[in-house]
């Protein structure tokens, strides 16, 4: 049966009640004791709503991807990896990831699909894996770091310096200059002679934040400008940029391996530390809102988890190695 996908991170409680039942039929269906009036009454559960059918589409793309380090040994998956980003091998896939683009037409809409920008990850110049905070000193001296599951190219031309962020989360601290420091982005273009900034890719915009210095924006299509300087923070899209607000102090904190909630949504919280970690992690709508102050580590969320449980009286449940949920205790 063709699965269909999940469109993003449930939010509502009935989608919450259909992943967790999802979980439970998972586990049901792969126990040894599974027999046909099982697979019957599961059948009937999942024709009985497109929630459920969204459900267990996600639950077998979270499954899949844990099959193959199931199936492998560390070391041999080690080395197919290392195999995977040879030189020869990274050239091949930016050569995929061109033909992808040039195979679907030359409008806007493909340049970006998601199997060309998976491809172009794959052979970028600099990138992390799920859960790896990196850091490097680029050619001109700058300084970047790579929040987890993140990747980019840099050219050190003689016009310009210029950085694509290809996935992910960035913090650059970009020296002085004559040539201007630029970052491309599916949305927009940055600028900068010299600035200290993050910059993160969100689903349909980025979001920006300076601590040092001033970096020009300009958006992808419309070509709208803002000079956002030292102590603000924007979000921009191809269509526009949004309207400034003050950059959040703890925004670079990542990179110092810290997650620092200050009066933030549970819920919010969870869907930061998820993107540190392979598999589902979710919260019970009961307890989404509650509010949590401190400052976490991003190495170990697991031990977050555990400390987020005790703080605020709930319980980690595991249905499965790779789907966690924060319940009511």
């Amino acid at each position: 049966m063709a699965s269909p996908a999940l469109p993003g991170a449930p939010l509502g409680a009935a989608d919450h009640r259909s992943l967790e039942q999802a979980a439970d039929w998972y586990v049901r269906l792969h126990d040894d004791a599974a027999d046909s009036a099982d697979w019957q009454q599961w059948r009937a559960w999942l024709d009985r709503s497109p929630r459920h059918q969204a459900a267990w589409g996600y639950i077998e793309s979270v499954s899949q991807r844990f099959a193959p380090l199931r199936a492998s040994e560390p070391r041999a998956a080690s080395a197919g990896l290392q195999a995977a980003l040879a030189p020869p091998r990274r050239r091949h896939l930016r050569t995929l990831a061109l033909l992808s683009g040039g195979l679907l037409g030359g409008s806007l809409a493909w340049r970006h699909t998601p199997l060309r920008d998976e491809l172009l990850a794959l052979a970028a110049d600099y990138r992390s894996a799920v859960g790896q905070v990196r850091e490097w000193r680029l050619a001109d001296g700058s300084a970047l770091w790579l929040n987890t599951a993140s990747a980019v190219d840099f050219d050190d031309g003689p016009d310009e310096r210029r950085l694509t962020l290809l996935r992910g989360e960035i913090l650059v601290n970009a020296i002085g200059a004559a040539r201007p420091f630029v970052v491309a982005t599916p949305h927009g273009r940055l600028r900068t002679r010299a600035a200290r900034f993050n910059l993160r890719l969100l689903a349909d915009a980025a979001r920006l934040a300076v601590f040092e210095g001033t970096v020009e924006i300009r958006s992808a299509a419309r070509g709208d400008t803002l000079a956002l300087s030292a102590g603000g923070q924007v979000s921009f899209s191809a269509d526009g940029i949004g309207r400034p607000d003050l950059a959040d102090p703890a925004a670079g904190a990542w990179t110092r391996g810290m997650l620092v909630a200050n009066d933030m949504r549970l819920a919010d919280l969870v869907a930061e530390l998820a993107r540190y970690r392979h598999g589902h992690l979710g919260v019970a709508p009961e307890v989404a809102d509650l509010r949590v102050m401190g400052t976490y580590p991003l190495a170990d969320a697991d031990r977050t988890l555990q400390l987020l449980a005790r703080a605020l009286s709930l319980r980690v449940e595991q249905k499965l190695p790779w789907w966690t949920t924060l319940a009511p205790a």
